[in-house]
């Protein structure tokens, strides 16, 4: 099955090592045949308040099956999409999961780690749920 991926991710400041590795995943999960929406790419960054860019994200994500991250504690915009994505209930991977670090207390970090164990756990009921009763 095809998915519809949303991407968030830093934009405005993300660093060329970063942007490497968000098109590796891109250019990997295209090859899959699912689609992707890129911020940085699919929504037009020309906005003096940023409030069309908010709205229009909004939209690609309520459009989106999951969700998938590229953590970066530095990025507002990451924040604020990170929260419209909670609000509607999204399924979460991490796309750099080895590089968000478990702190000792509550933190966003931790959080997200949290929601994605989540989703994996919310995936497999759900597939057990929907699988072929054994006949006896």
């Amino acid at each position: 099955m095809n998915k519809s991926i949303f991407l968030i991710c830093p934009v405005r400041n993300a660093t060329e090592v970063q942007k490497q590795k968000m098109e590796k995943h891109i250019s990997k999960i295209e090859s899959q045949g699912h689609t992707i929406y890129y911020p940085a790419r699919d929504t037009d960054q020309n906005d003096g308040v940023g409030y069309r860019i908010c709205t229009d994200n909004l939209n690609a994500m309520k459009a989106a099956d999951e969700i998938h991250i590229f953590w970066d504690p530095s990025s507002t915009g990451t924040l604020f999409d990170l929260g419209m994505a909670f609000a509607l209930k999204k399924k979460l991977k991490i796309v750099n999961f080895e590089e968000v670090e478990i702190t000792r207390s509550k933190s966003f970090s931790n959080m997200i780690r949290h929601w994605q164990n989540v989703s994996v756990l919310g995936d497999l009921i759900s597939a057990i749920a929907n699988s072929p009763a054994d006949d006896m």
